[in-house]
Protein backbone atom coordinates (compact mmCIF):
# COMPACT_ATOMS: atom_id res chain seq x y z
CA UNK A 1 0.00 0.00 0.00
CA UNK A 2 1.16 3.77 -0.07
CA UNK A 3 2.65 5.32 2.35
CA UNK A 4 -0.87 7.24 4.55
CA UNK A 5 -1.36 7.88 7.62
CA UNK A 6 -4.84 7.17 9.01
CA UNK A 7 -6.02 9.52 12.08
CA UNK A 8 -8.45 9.07 14.28
CA UNK A 9 -9.75 11.72 16.83
CA UNK A 10 -11.37 9.34 20.42
CA UNK A 11 -13.08 10.06 22.97
CA UNK A 12 -14.97 7.43 24.90
CA UNK A 13 -15.26 5.29 21.98
CA UNK A 14 -14.30 1.88 23.22
CA UNK A 15 -17.78 0.56 21.82
CA UNK A 16 -17.04 1.75 17.85
CA UNK A 17 -13.26 1.98 17.78
CA UNK A 18 -12.16 -1.64 17.42
CA UNK A 19 -13.87 -1.58 14.73
CA UNK A 20 -12.94 1.30 12.84
CA UNK A 21 -9.05 -0.10 13.77
CA UNK A 22 -9.50 -3.26 11.85
CA UNK A 23 -10.91 -1.46 8.79
CA UNK A 24 -7.59 0.35 8.57
CA UNK A 25 -5.12 -2.37 9.05
CA UNK A 26 -3.81 -1.76 5.54
CA UNK A 27 -2.28 1.82 6.46
CA UNK A 28 1.27 2.36 6.92
CA UNK A 29 0.44 4.45 9.98
CA UNK A 30 -2.43 5.20 12.57
CA UNK A 31 -2.13 7.71 14.87
CA UNK A 32 -4.83 8.11 17.45
CA UNK A 33 -5.54 11.59 19.34
CA UNK A 34 -7.83 10.72 22.64
CA UNK A 35 -9.46 13.27 24.58
CA UNK A 36 -8.41 11.46 27.67
CA UNK A 37 -11.34 8.87 27.19
CA UNK A 38 -12.51 7.40 30.35
CA UNK A 39 -13.32 3.68 29.23
CA UNK A 40 -11.53 1.05 27.34
CA UNK A 41 -10.71 3.47 24.31
CA UNK A 42 -7.15 3.61 24.72
CA UNK A 43 -6.30 -0.04 26.39
CA UNK A 44 -8.38 -1.11 23.24
CA UNK A 45 -6.61 1.02 20.43
CA UNK A 46 -2.99 -0.34 21.53
CA UNK A 47 -4.11 -3.87 20.25
CA UNK A 48 -3.79 -1.96 17.20
CA UNK A 49 -1.01 0.73 17.20
CA UNK A 50 1.45 2.71 19.70
CA UNK A 51 0.69 6.16 17.91
CA UNK A 52 -1.47 7.32 20.31
CA UNK A 53 -1.30 10.79 21.89
CA UNK A 54 -3.94 12.60 24.10
CA UNK A 55 -4.76 15.98 24.11
CA UNK A 56 -8.11 17.93 25.60
CA UNK A 57 -10.49 18.51 22.86
CA UNK A 58 -10.93 22.73 22.91
CA UNK A 59 -11.17 24.02 19.00
CA UNK A 60 -12.26 21.36 17.23
CA UNK A 61 -10.24 22.47 14.70
CA UNK A 62 -7.17 23.27 16.31
CA UNK A 63 -8.14 19.77 17.47
CA UNK A 64 -7.83 18.46 14.53
CA UNK A 65 -4.75 20.12 13.33
CA UNK A 66 -2.54 19.19 15.47
CA UNK A 67 -3.46 15.62 15.30
CA UNK A 68 -2.46 15.79 11.60
CA UNK A 69 0.92 17.42 12.37
CA UNK A 70 1.55 14.08 14.48
CA UNK A 71 2.38 11.69 11.27
CA UNK A 72 4.81 10.63 9.93
CA UNK A 73 3.28 10.79 6.23
CA UNK A 74 2.39 13.49 3.77
CA UNK A 75 -1.15 12.07 2.68
CA UNK A 76 -3.72 11.43 5.69
CA UNK A 77 -6.60 10.23 5.39
CA UNK A 78 -9.33 11.40 8.47
CA UNK A 79 -11.35 9.40 10.46
CA UNK A 80 -13.64 9.25 13.63
CA UNK A 81 -14.22 6.41 15.29
CA UNK A 82 -17.48 5.23 14.62
CA UNK A 83 -16.38 5.28 10.88
CA UNK A 84 -15.12 2.82 8.75
CA UNK A 85 -12.90 2.09 5.15
CA UNK A 86 -14.34 0.06 2.92
CA UNK A 87 -12.22 -2.65 1.18
CA UNK A 88 -12.78 -1.17 -2.69
CA UNK A 89 -11.85 2.74 -0.51
CA UNK A 90 -8.58 0.88 0.64
CA UNK A 91 -7.62 0.00 -2.89
CA UNK A 92 -8.71 2.88 -4.38
CA UNK A 93 -6.77 5.16 -2.26
CA UNK A 94 -3.57 2.82 -3.23
CA UNK A 95 -4.51 3.37 -6.63
CA UNK A 96 -4.60 6.91 -6.90
CA UNK A 97 -1.77 7.56 -4.49
CA UNK A 98 0.49 5.22 -6.90
CA UNK A 99 -0.58 7.53 -10.02
CA UNK A 100 1.54 10.34 -8.97
CA UNK A 101 -1.82 12.56 -8.73
CA UNK A 102 -2.07 16.03 -9.61
CA UNK A 103 -4.38 16.62 -6.89
CA UNK A 104 -3.98 17.99 -2.86
CA UNK A 105 -6.96 16.36 -1.86
CA UNK A 106 -9.99 13.81 -2.46
CA UNK A 107 -13.52 14.04 -1.12
CA UNK A 108 -15.07 10.58 0.26
CA UNK A 109 -18.76 9.65 -0.49
CA UNK A 110 -19.99 9.16 3.30
CA UNK A 111 -22.82 6.46 3.61
CA UNK A 112 -24.59 7.35 6.79
CA UNK A 113 -26.36 4.87 9.51
CA UNK A 114 -28.99 5.16 11.91
CA UNK A 115 -28.95 2.02 13.80
CA UNK A 116 -28.08 -0.84 10.61
CA UNK A 117 -30.57 1.90 8.27
CA UNK A 118 -28.80 3.64 5.69
CA UNK A 119 -29.75 6.80 5.23
CA UNK A 120 -30.04 7.70 1.10
CA UNK A 121 -31.81 10.70 0.47
CA UNK A 122 -32.22 14.15 2.57
CA UNK A 123 -28.79 15.28 1.02
CA UNK A 124 -26.86 12.17 3.26
CA UNK A 125 -25.47 10.58 0.33
CA UNK A 126 -23.29 10.72 -1.32
CA UNK A 127 -22.10 13.77 0.62
CA UNK A 128 -18.71 13.72 -0.11
CA UNK A 129 -16.17 15.34 2.72
CA UNK A 130 -12.74 16.17 2.20
CA UNK A 131 -10.78 13.63 4.19
CA UNK A 132 -7.95 12.42 2.52
CA UNK A 133 -4.92 15.44 1.99
CA UNK A 134 -1.66 15.98 2.32
CA UNK A 135 -0.83 18.08 5.51
CA UNK A 136 1.33 20.56 4.04
CA UNK A 137 -1.84 21.63 1.83
CA UNK A 138 -4.92 21.35 4.37
CA UNK A 139 -6.21 22.47 7.39
CA UNK A 140 -9.06 23.89 9.28
CA UNK A 141 -10.26 26.97 10.45
CA UNK A 142 -9.66 27.50 13.92
CA UNK A 143 -13.39 26.84 14.95
CA UNK A 144 -15.49 24.64 17.16
CA UNK A 145 -18.27 23.82 15.43
CA UNK A 146 -18.11 23.19 11.30
CA UNK A 147 -14.96 24.44 11.17
CA UNK A 148 -13.73 25.37 7.59
CA UNK A 149 -11.64 23.75 5.23
CA UNK A 150 -8.74 25.89 3.66
CA UNK A 151 -6.96 24.04 0.92
CA UNK A 152 -4.26 24.54 -1.28
CA UNK A 153 -4.13 23.30 -4.41
CA UNK A 154 -7.39 20.73 -6.67
CA UNK A 155 -9.40 18.15 -4.68
CA UNK A 156 -10.83 15.38 -6.52
CA UNK A 157 -13.34 12.90 -6.00
CA UNK A 158 -13.02 9.07 -4.46
CA UNK A 159 -16.02 6.57 -5.68
CA UNK A 160 -15.54 4.10 -2.52
CA UNK A 161 -17.46 4.83 0.79
CA UNK A 162 -16.75 5.60 3.90
CA UNK A 163 -19.11 3.85 6.36
CA UNK A 164 -20.55 6.18 9.01
CA UNK A 165 -22.51 4.55 12.08
CA UNK A 166 -23.36 8.07 13.00
CA UNK A 167 -26.60 7.51 15.24
CA UNK A 168 -28.09 4.42 17.14
CA UNK A 169 -31.84 5.67 17.43
CA UNK A 170 -33.71 8.52 17.05
CA UNK A 171 -33.05 10.13 20.86
CA UNK A 172 -29.14 9.87 19.65
CA UNK A 173 -30.05 12.16 17.25
CA UNK A 174 -31.61 14.40 18.88
CA UNK A 175 -28.90 14.67 21.51
CA UNK A 176 -26.17 15.20 19.60
CA UNK A 177 -28.39 18.27 17.90
CA UNK A 178 -28.80 19.48 21.17
CA UNK A 179 -24.60 19.72 21.75
CA UNK A 180 -23.86 20.67 18.50
CA UNK A 181 -26.48 23.75 18.67
CA UNK A 182 -24.99 24.93 22.06
CA UNK A 183 -21.72 25.19 19.73
CA UNK A 184 -23.20 27.20 17.02
CA UNK A 185 -25.13 29.20 19.05
CA UNK A 186 -21.68 30.23 21.18
CA UNK A 187 -19.92 31.07 17.75
CA UNK A 188 -22.55 33.60 16.93
CA UNK A 189 -22.02 35.08 20.31
CA UNK A 190 -18.23 35.20 19.92
CA UNK A 191 -18.64 36.11 15.97
CA UNK A 192 -20.82 38.99 17.31
CA UNK A 193 -23.66 38.01 14.68
CA UNK A 194 -26.67 39.37 14.64
CA UNK A 195 -29.61 36.73 14.14
CA UNK A 196 -33.44 37.61 13.82
CA UNK A 197 -35.68 34.98 14.64
CA UNK A 198 -37.85 35.75 11.10
CA UNK A 199 -34.30 35.22 9.29
CA UNK A 200 -33.95 31.79 11.44
CA UNK A 201 -37.97 30.41 10.55
CA UNK A 202 -37.45 31.33 7.16
CA UNK A 203 -34.35 29.20 7.14
CA UNK A 204 -36.34 26.35 9.11
CA UNK A 205 -38.88 26.43 6.07
CA UNK A 206 -36.09 26.41 3.61
CA UNK A 207 -34.44 23.73 4.67
CA UNK A 208 -37.17 21.28 4.84
CA UNK A 209 -38.01 22.22 1.37
CA UNK A 210 -34.68 21.80 0.24
CA UNK A 211 -33.93 18.66 2.15
CA UNK A 212 -37.27 16.86 1.60
CA UNK A 213 -38.15 17.43 -1.40
CA UNK A 214 -35.48 18.85 -3.54
CA UNK A 215 -33.36 16.07 -1.98
CA UNK A 216 -35.66 13.29 -2.40
CA UNK A 217 -36.17 12.79 1.73
CA UNK A 218 -40.03 11.95 0.79
CA UNK A 219 -37.94 8.60 -0.53
CA UNK A 220 -36.74 7.40 2.67
CA UNK A 221 -39.81 7.32 4.26
CA UNK A 222 -40.50 8.31 7.52
CA UNK A 223 -36.48 8.58 8.54
CA UNK A 224 -36.01 10.84 5.59
CA UNK A 225 -39.11 12.71 6.95
CA UNK A 226 -37.20 13.11 10.45
CA UNK A 227 -34.06 13.96 9.10
CA UNK A 228 -34.95 16.53 6.96
CA UNK A 229 -37.00 17.82 9.86
CA UNK A 230 -33.63 17.20 11.94
CA UNK A 231 -32.06 19.47 9.50
CA UNK A 232 -34.21 22.29 9.46
CA UNK A 233 -34.53 21.95 13.40
CA UNK A 234 -30.66 22.89 13.12
CA UNK A 235 -31.34 26.67 12.82
CA UNK A 236 -34.30 26.93 15.38
CA UNK A 237 -32.42 25.32 18.49
CA UNK A 238 -29.35 26.87 17.28
CA UNK A 239 -31.40 30.14 17.59
CA UNK A 240 -33.20 28.98 21.05
CA UNK A 241 -29.74 28.22 22.66
CA UNK A 242 -28.53 31.79 21.31
CA UNK A 243 -31.51 33.98 22.79
CA UNK A 244 -31.04 32.03 25.81
CA UNK A 245 -27.13 33.24 25.56
CA UNK A 246 -27.49 36.63 25.25
CA UNK A 247 -30.92 37.34 27.17
CA UNK A 248 -30.12 35.02 30.53
CA UNK A 249 -31.48 32.04 31.49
Amino acid sequence: MSKVSVVIIAKNEEKQISDCLKSVQWADEIVILDDYSTDKTVEIAREYTNAIQQRKMDVEGTHRNYAYSLTKNEWVLSLDCDERVTPELATEIDRVLESNTDYNAYAIPIKTFIGKRWVRYAGYYPARKTRLFKKSCFRYEDAGVHPRIFLDGKCGDLEGDILHYAYEDFADVVNRLTKQTTLEARKWIQDGRKVSFLKILRKFVDRFIKFYFLRKGYKDGLIGFMFSFFHSLYQLLSYAQYWEMKHGR
